[in-house]
């Protein structure tokens, strides 16, 4: 499944250059070559080699196994889109009792080959200071690599982006990505702002119940994720079925509740004799 974000690339990319007029129903010739390309239950290639915020080598590997990660491709000198990926990410990441470092981890690696350790380090103290958790230093993770690694890393994630000459940046789409502990591809939540239910039903779902509450449960039953739109839909039937089974089970309640009432009047009714 393909996806384009005309509305959430870059929108530089959208303009046209100077003397040029673009008709209403003419795409820009750059937005044909971005967009994402969902390959749910795919892997992440964790053997890549990459580069932490302190410029020590490491792999993808490294950030998996334990919990599962929201995947953010982005790059850190990005003038607009990409920080406000970021900013949508903690914002609804900061709503959820879930936390990263505990429960989940989130792993940001750059497309960008220019972007160095430095620029990973100042992007990270600038996140770590607005999620504001115990274990957030542990929980997030900015990564650097060489073009052969960010090549198979957006190949395995299905983000194609262009670099655009005649501005001097990246178009691209946008989105995070929940990843299982184990590397696969699990639930894409496309645009800049991200509804901290879906993220959250994401993480307890690619965790397979390891982490979340039994309300979390019962909300991946009556809810299922929807490739096409990015987000948790409502199973109407399921709903049903959990609302009848709830008012049977208030109606056997009521009906023990008046028993015992009913068995409390007769005793005293006979102890009076």
């Amino acid at each position: 499944m393909t996806v384009v974000f005309a509305a959430t690339v870059l929108a530089q990319a959208m303009e046209p250059p100077p003397g040029r007029i673009i008709r209403a129903d003419e795409k820009p010739e750059i937005l044909k070559d971005i967009g994402i390309d969902q390959r749910l239950d795919a892997p992440l290639p964790l053997d890549v080699p990459l580069r932490d915020e302190a410029g020590r080598a490491v792999r993808l590997g490294d950030y998996f196994g334990k919990r599962p990660v929201v995947f953010a491709l982005v790059y850190y000198n990005c003038p607009m889109l990409c920080t406000q990926v970021l900013n949508g990410l903690v914002g609804a990441l900061n709503t959820i009792s879930l936390e990263a470092g505990r429960d989940f981890d989130v792993v940001a690696v750059s497309f960008d080959a220019r972007d160095k350790p430095s620029d990973a380090a100042a992007k990270k103290d600038a996140y770590l200071t607005r999620y504001k958790r115990p274990n957030a230093a542990e929980g997030w993770h900015f990564l650097t690599g060489d073009p052969p690694a960010i090549e198979r890393i957006t190949k395995a994630a299905g983000f194609r982006f262009k670099w655009d000459e005649s501005r001097g940046q990246f178009a691209h789409a946008s989105a995070v990505i929940v990843a299982t502990p184990d590397g696969r591809l699990a639930r894409y939540f496309y645009g800049i702002e991200y509804s901290p239910r879906d993220l959250r039903l994401g993480l307890v779902e690619a965790s397979a119940g390891r982490i979340g509450t039994p309300v979390d449960q019962v909300l991946l039953y009556c809810f299922h994720y929807d490739p096409t739109s990015g987000k948790y839909g409502a199973v109407v039937i399921r709903m049903i079925r959990i609302a009848g089974l709830a008012t049977i089970a208030a109606i056997g309640f009521s009906i023990w509740m008046m028993s015992r009432r009913r068995l409390k009047v007769v005793r005293a009714a006979g102890e009076a004799r």
